[in-house]
């Protein structure tokens, strides 16, 4: 998130949020953010570009209304923020696309008529096809240029400009000229070059919308995974249903045995086993009695709870994770503040050029048809066409090689970060190891209590459970007699006339150290069980390598020092254990404010925040969801060298990437001279476009076998 802002006010500030329409790029953020910071009583202006949104902090005397006067005096139209934008975002997508497709249908269509004309039709063929051309590119043109036609105007009528201006401006003339040379039977027509141009420009904004709904997906997930309602336990006894909004601090709650807890609070009554990988992001429950602190989102797995509200809304936990997800994901890149600074001269330069080629042309003496196409011809050979695809088209290729490859690239602009980063911090489960847990150690030897062991490990679905029952799925089970669950401690029952216990250490039986879960019979001696999660097979070949490529790898998990530190060892990387969603953010923020470009991978709810915040981040493909969509790369299967992989790929990407912006302000220095002197008529501008964009193209097409 950026800022612009001035010393704040000693008075108190209130803080309005808006929507607002019309942000298409960098010169938009820093426009809005300085524009407003200028008014008298504002002492901040921030824009959250991917929500389009703006938050300003502002005096209590200033009004909404005087606010929204304000930003509608800069170009852009706003609404106060009355709730989520991703539907909005979502229609603004499904707009473009719709666009897109028209121009895309059109351009093939217009392309066929034109290599006919191309191919030598001359006389009445060629006015034919001319006008062929014409039915199609009109309707086009003012049904999916309106995109930029709109924009254009809302800035042109408050008296600014943006970098819709030129390019409206340039279709406009070319479809003007085009229909004037096909009404006066003219050799050249470009309604050919104005669909391109069209199509082109489209499917840049429609990735863009895309991206930024993605980026709004990680914090909706994240949300979603509160429940709509709780049981609300009445002063007189009785229950009732409440929506969450409804819910307050010093409020009970009856929370039954699978179900999601709607607030955080404080167990009363009730002893239970609670799920809480959404804020750990380890797969081992934990028991909770009265006095125990639970939290919002997170599961009651095995009996009823009464809970005392502490914090509700958006005061919970969950919601705080979910606002650094939201917060942290809005620093600029690199070439976005090449862009920002870029639009600023983008469309005055190309404007001036266009100017002064059609006054110089008339000062020569040729008449105005002259002089208006070679002026059309520069605004349409200096369309930044190819140095749009410089970037995009070098991602897109890439993306699709590390796709083959098993790693799933969500925000092509990632690739730019994981090639500048030089820092890896890793989640344990999940990631480094795979989120399974084994048995390691300890089973007992004999037949008979394998087999009981094997009868009580069925009876639970606790992860170190089903870990013992996997060792022993091949030991037959017998009858054990009066089995019960313990919430939070484990399974006892009685064979061959005696007590059996098989859970927590101390519950079932003294335990060793370094034991995860202990087997007792009767009065005999217990079994201590260690149970691990084994690191994925590739992990040691991966972290050598992630070091090979200059980024230096580091766990950070939630799980406990003992398991993190001997995993480490065996690694041999430094660790940090026991470490909330808020440490790993803490740990992400200080690692970049020393000048760390900070590559974050992780799987669980808990990484949310760390891996908004990072630089980049990858999560595998057996994430949670949030996890996966608040990353910007997901790779699939059980490599972890997919990590090395995608940044080997996306530093070749980027080194391509620098050779496209060579080709096409080579082009440019090249190009605008000779449309200037007249060289170049409006449909060869077309032409020298369209080939600059397919030699950037080409040139990525290198990318096909990037990773590896």
């Amino acid at each position: 998130m950026t800022a612009a802002a001035r010393p704040a006010s000693v008075l108190p500030l209130a803080t309005s949020i808006f929507v607002v329409e019309g942000m298409r790029c960098a010169g938009c953020i820093a426009k809005l953010e300085h524009g407003l910071a200028a008014l008298p009583g504002v002492a901040a202006a921030r824009v959250n570009f991917t929500n389009r949104q703006v938050r300003i902090d502002h005096l209590d005397e200033i009004d909404e209304d005087g606010l929204i006067g304000a930003i509608d005096g800069l170009g852009f139209t706003a609404h106060a923020f009355a709730g989520a934008t991703a539907d909005s975002g979502r229609s603004e997508s499904r707009r473009l696309v719709l666009a897109l497709a028209v121009a895309g249908f059109a351009m093939m269509n217009v392309m066929l008529l034109s290599v006919s004309i191309w191919s030598g039709a001359d006389g009445a063929t060629r006015q034919l096809f001319h006008w062929l051309s014409a039915l199609i590119a009109l309707p086009t043109v003012a049904y999916s240029g309106r995109v930029f036609f709109a924009s254009a105007w809302s800035a042109l009528r408050r008296g600014r400009t943006n970098m819709d201006v030129p390019i409206s401006i340039g279709v406009l003339l070319a479809v003007a000229m085009s229909l004037y040379e096909t009404v006066l039977g003219g050799p050249h027509a470009y309604f050919d070059g104005v669909v391109m141009l069209l199509f082109f420009l489209l499917g840049g904004r429609f990735l863009d919308s895309v991206m930024r709904d993605r980026a709004r997906g990680g914090v909706d997930a994240l949300l979603r995974r509160l429940p709509a309602e709780a049981t609300v336990i009445a002063s007189d006894g009785g229950h009732q249903r409440r929506a969450i909004a409804e819910l307050a601090p010093g409020m009970r709650l009856l929370v039954a045995a699978g179900e999601r807890i709607a607030a955080d609070g404080i167990v009363e009554s009730g002893e239970s086993a609670i799920d809480r990988s959404l804020v750990t992001g380890e797969s081992i429950d934990e028991a909770v009695a009265p006095g125990t602190e639970v939290l919002a989102g997170t599961v009651n797995l095995a009996a009823p709870l009464t809970i005392k509200v502490t914090r509700a809304g958006n005061a919970t936990v969950i919601a705080d994770i979910a606002r650094l997800m939201e917060s942290a994901g809005q620093a600029k890149s690199g070439y976005m503040r090449i862009a920002d600074r870029a639009s600023r001269l983008y469309a005055p330069a190309v404007h001036t050029l266009a100017a002064l080629t059609l006054a110089g042309w008339l000062i020569a003496g040729a008449g105005w048809h002259v002089a208006l196409t070679n002026a059309v011809a520069v605004l349409i050979i200096t369309c930044p066409c190819a140095l749009g695809l410089a970037v995009p088209v070098a991602q897109v290729v890439a993306s699709g090689a590390l796709m083959r490859a098993g790693v799933l690239v969500k925000d092509g602009s990632a690739l730019e970060r994981l090639a500048k980063a030089d820092l890896a911090l890793l989640d344990k489960t999940g990631t480094v190891t795979l989120g399974r847990p084994v048995v390691t150690d300890g089973l007992p030897d004999t037949p008979a209590e394998r087999a009981i062991l094997h009868t009580l490990a069925r009876a639970s679905r606790h992860p170190a459970a089903l870990a013992v029952a996997t060792a022993l799925a091949d030991t037959p089970a017998v009858p054990v007699a009066d089995i019960v669950e313990e919430a939070g401690f484990g399974v006892r029952g009685v064979a061959g006339g005696v007590e059996v216990r098989f859970g927590r250490p101390g519950w079932a039986g003294p335990a060793s150290d370094g034991a995860s879960i202990v087997f007792r019979v009767g009065d005999g001696a217990s079994h201590s069980i260690s149970i691990a999660d084994r690191p994925r097979g590739d992990a040691a070949a991966a972290l050598e390598r992630l070091g090979a490529e200059g980024l230096a790898p580091e766990i950070v998990s939630g799980d406990a020092p003992a398991v993190v530190d001997a995993l480490a060892a065996t690694l041999n990387i430094p660790s940090r254990a026991r470490t909330t969603p808020q440490d790993k953010y803490a740990i992400v923020s200080a690692a970049e404010a020393g000048g760390r470009r900070v590559l974050m991978v992780g799987d669980g709810i808990n990484d949310g925040p760390a891996l908004k915040a990072a630089y980049v981040s990858m999560a595998p493909a057996t994430a949670s969801d949030v996890g996966q969509m608040a990353a910007d790369l997901v790779f699939v299967g059980g490599r972890l060298m997919s990590v090395p992989i995608a940044v080997a790929a996306a530093r070749r990407t980027m080194r391509v990437v620098v050779q496209n912006f060579a080709l096409a302000i080579g082009y440019n220095l090249f190009a605008v001279p000779l449309a200037i002197a007249g060289f170049v008529t409006p449909l060869i501008a077309a032409l020298a476009m369209s080939g600059s964009s397919l030699i950037v193209v080409a040139n990525a097409m290198r990318l096909r076998s990037a990773a590896r």
